[in-house]
């Protein structure tokens, strides 16, 4: 391994707490599956970790199948990474469906406790850094959810928790609960890209730093789609073609989406940037956001990704020249 990899990348503190996140964090929600090329997924992983990229992103279901990813991941440490388990942040999730009957969905103490132990065997794991809850359950008391992450704590099987797909009001509501149990809660995970700005009309990154903790986005290219290979003809290996992906279709690739793609690319041109690029970096512009996630298919993208966060700061014509095309 690359003993200067910390120099290649900057971190910022995940709100008043201890713990510091890469700018660029590996999520790996597609890609590092049963489906997909072990000997690639390892090298994107390798690659990360060699260019300073401590934080590993996961959940129950990512895959495909569910489980998969993990599997793959736990893989991967044991052959290469053991040896660095302290230099690591490895998170994991559960609020989504994983398996059937009623206790394999949602918030219930029953599922996320047993969801953790079924993770932590995959991965071949005695804890994770980061323990999330994936999503809000209105079926679920709240506080039973809450108090479920503080014991998963105090079992000593999570480090910290965070929470996923909250929005303001869900995270001040989960926080009361969280505080009065003494649970070191650090990091929300919501969506978050240049097409998707719904955390700022809800004030989200100001409501979690008021609450101590930092925001880590997810699905800044928006899944891809803020990228040139969307500008022409759709590639056949792209998120928009492969049939596991059910968030990016060929219908969302429009003629006036590809049109804005055009208006947005020749911005990123002018800053020496790609479209992928300039959409990090444009998501990373507010110190607020810690970290954001990356889902790669290829050691080449990871690279061309890392090199956004070298170009961070907007001019004012740039981001009014950016908000008219949006």
């Amino acid at each position: 391994m690359n003993s200067d990899r910390y120099k290649k990348m900057k971190y910022r503190r995940l709100g008043k707490s201890g713990l510091k996140l890469p700018l660029i964090s590996l999520g790996l929600w597609y890609n590092f599956g049963e489906v997909d090329e072990y000997e690639t997924a390892k090298e994107i992983v390798l690659t990360a970790f060699n260019n300073g990229i401590t934080h590993f992103d996961l959940a129950n279901n990512y895959g495909p199948p569910a489980g998969s990813a993990e599997i793959t991941f736990g893989k991967i440490l044991k052959e290469e990474l053991l040896d660095y388990r302290d230099e690591l942040i490895i998170s994991t999730k559960a609020g989504y469906g994983m398996w059937p009957g009623p206790y394999g969905d949602g918030g219930s103490r029953k599922y996320l406790i047993s969801s953790l132990n079924a993770s932590l065997k995959r991965l071949g794991l005695d804890y994770v850094d980061i323990f999330y809850h994936h999503r809000p359950d209105s079926e679920t008391d709240l506080y039973e959810t809450m108090l479920a992450l503080s014991d998963i704590v105090r079992q000593g099987k999570a480090l910290y928790v965070g929470l996923s797909n909250y929005n303001s009001e869900q995270l001040k509501k989960a926080y009361v609960h969280l505080k009065e149990l003494n649970v070191p809660y650090v990091i929300t995970q919501p969506s978050y890209s240049m097409l998707n700005r719904w955390i700022e009309h809800d004030d989200l990154l100001n409501t979690q730093s008021e609450i101590g903790g930092g925001t880590i986005g997810f699905s800044v290219l928006n899944q891809g789609l803020l990228t040139e290979k969307y500008i022409g003809e759709i590639p056949n290996d792209s998120r928009a073609i492969k049939k596991h992906c059910q968030f990016l279709n060929k219908e969302n690739v429009t003629e006036e989406m590809v049109q804005k793609l055009i208006s947005l690319n020749e911005i990123a041109k002018r800053r020496n940037q790609k479209l992928s690029q300039m959409a990090i970096s444009w998501a990373l512009r507010n110190e607020l956001m810690t970290s954001v996630l990356m889902g790669i298919s290829k050691k080449s993208q990871l690279l061309e990704n890392i090199e956004a966060i070298h170009n961070l700061e907007f001019s004012d014509k740039e981001i009014k020249e950016i908000e008219s095309v949006l």
